[in-house]
């Protein structure tokens, strides 16, 4: 398999469509077809003609169409509109009934989860808080639309926390509700929940800077403890994002830091990872344009967009040059045998919990707004986009390893080291890993070493070979596909892939038809973004197996197991 830049997946995705937008700067990759038929739009002839609005009935409803007893006879399945018609069609058929039918659930979610692609978060909080109508309807439309709010806020969870809008479409809608319970009492339970889900929007909004909260931010957990880079202030400033300092001019250290970090305390990180003292270091950043920028101890190296000022590197005050290569120092044989005396599943484990903290906090509308937008916003793909950052890292530091090792036999067992990593990583469910670390062995740089690959023990050669083939691209990925499905989750899908399909179906299908919103096409994708929450599910493992383990029952007196021993098996 070719390598996969980061800055070129764009281009990747969009290559086999003449009028897509390219915009990676890295060479063309041969990437092969993938097998996505062209979905045919449905259109509204024949239906009632609303200009505005079109729908199918279910088979059920043309059978039974005279059935007025029948849920299914009153069911439609919302092929295109325009966003207003198509909320006030989710609010008419959204039922408040703990057993609501899949088919609405289905249909409610797909709507939360695509909607930015047709209208803007403040027109959806306008639409919903607008319908103040006096009618008799009135007070079921409000439980409705509680009810829809409840459900984009436990599906978003924080990806609205930032957002203007929510916080003040949430303050007004609990006024509006707050106004409404002296006219309409039976809003008395969904003003109870409510302003649960008010106090929680407060706790990520007002409260931010309260010392007892749980910062909710990505990676909290992970933040660098051991680098001594501790986040600190604001929301912003508790994202946090891959860093690249470079040490020499076409090699760098990727360092996972927050986004309010320093000059100093990147200093201080470098300096304890090169064994070099921190006195002697500047961190310098090179501009586009040329120039060079001497960054101060407490200048911010990240813009308020989340990307740095410049090119970073790291050079020494007395020769302002950066450090020298790995080539020219004695570190060149202390990380070959540093990296042969780690255990590969250890290296596995440490490479996929590194993954998994980036993965569970996706959330399935980064890989919508990554999608529909050719500049995403860095506050709706930090997640998706560090994690594809991520892969491309790995793959580079599997070849990176290899080829700065300058002796055959120690290049052998670093091959070997990492077929097994990979198979490790494949075993652990983390294919974004896996495919990173096979492409990383397979690019032509490290698959030309026919000397080192001549000496790989034939076991090894066989691993390899059978890793690779869950890599083939044939048949549009079927072996990994088919290998992918038939894992437990949670486990992390090859990424690239994943997007790719989601590609061709937005590039397949028109989001508008005949200006209505093709919702058709907002299902597909709305059904193969929530991969991500299937593959998420039940992070910390199996629930039976946790609400066995969790609470075990134990005999703690010795005289009693002895007695239950002899129970068992008397004495003859």
């Amino acid at each position: 398999l070719a390598s996969f830049p980061f800055n070129s997946f764009r281009s990747f995705f969009s290559r086999e469509h003449t009028s897509a937008d390219s915009t990676g700067r890295a060479e063309p990759v041969t990437m092969p077809t993938f097998d996505v038929p062209y979905f045919r739009y449905i259109d509204d002839e024949g239906t009632e003609g609303e200009e505005e609005w079109s729908s199918s009935r279910s088979l059920s409803s043309i059978e039974e169409d005279s059935s007025t007893d029948s849920v299914v006879s009153d069911r439609y399945v919302v092929v295109s509109g325009t966003p207003e018609k198509i909320l006030e069609h989710l609010l008419n058929d959204l039922t408040l009934e703990d057993d609501q039918g899949t088919t609405q659930d289905t249909l409610l979610d797909d709507f939360l989860l695509t909607y930015p692609v047709f209208m803007s978060t403040s027109d959806l909080c306008q639409a919903l808080l607008g319908g103040k109508e006096d009618r008799k309807e009135a007070l079921e439309r409000k439980r409705k639309v509680l009810h829809l709010v409840s459900q984009w806020v436990s599906l978003c969870k924080d990806f609205l926390r930032e957002d203007e809008h929510v916080k003040l479409f949430m303050k007004t809608l609990y006024r509006y509700v707050l106004d409404d319970l002296y006219e309409h009492p039976g809003l008395e339970t969904d003003v109870r929940e409510l302003q649960k889900l008010y106090q929680l929007h407060r706790r990520h909004t007002v409260d931010e800077y309260s010392p007892q909260r749980k910062s909710k931010a990505l990676f909290h957990q992970l933040s660098l403890k051991e680098n001594g880079l501790q986040s600190r202030g604001t929301q912003r400033e508790t994202k946090e994002v891959l860093c690249h300092v470079y040490i020499t001019m076409d090699s760098y250290l990727s360092m996972r830091v927050h986004a309010g970090v320093v000059a100093q305390e990147l200093l201080q990180a470098v300096a304890e990872r090169m064994d070099v003292p921190q006195g002697e270091l500047v961190l310098v950043a090179v501009t586009y344009p040329g120039g060079r920028l001497l960054l101060q101890p407490q200048d911010r190296v990240f813009s308020d967009s989340l990307r740095p000022v410049g090119r970073l590197h790291m050079c020494r005050k007395d020769l302002g040059e950066v450090l020298y290569p790995f080539t020219d120092n004695s570190e060149l044989q202390q990380r070959t045998a540093r990296m042969l005396s780690l255990n590969t599943w250890d290296v596995a484990v440490a490479l996929t919990n590194f993954d998994w903290t980036i993965f569970d906090s996706i959330h399935e509308q980064e890989l919508v707004y990554f999608t529909f937008s050719r500049h995403a916003s860095s506050n709706h793909t930090v997640a998706l986009e560090l994690l594809l950052q991520r892969c491309n890292e790995v793959q580079l530091w599997v070849m990176t390893e290899v080829l700065l090792c300058p002796t055959l036999c120690k290049r052998v067992q670093l091959i070997k080291k990492f077929i097994k990593i990979a198979a490790h990583c494949k075993a652990q469910r983390n294919l974004n890993c896996f495919f990173a670390i096979i492409m990383g062995l397979n690019v032509a740089a490290v698959s030309r070493l026919s000397q080192t690959w001549e000496k790989i023990p034939g076991k090894f050669k066989k691993l390899f070979s059978e890793l690779e083939t869950v890599t083939d691209p044939s048949l549009n990925h079927k072996a990994y596909r088919d290998s992918f499905k038939k894992m437990k989750a949670p486990k992390i899908p090859f990424l690239p892939l994943l997007l790719k399909d989601i590609t061709f179906i937005h590039e397949g299908n028109k989001t508008f038809h005949d200006n209505l919103v093709n919702f058709e096409k907002l299902h597909m994708i709305a059904d193969a973004v929530r991969l991500i929450r299937q593959c998420q599910k039940d992070h910390m493992g199996h629930s039976e197996v946790r609400a066995y383990t969790d609470y075990l029952h134990i005999i703690d007196n010795q005289q009693t197991l002895f007695e239950l021993s002899h129970r068992l098996e008397p004495r003859n």
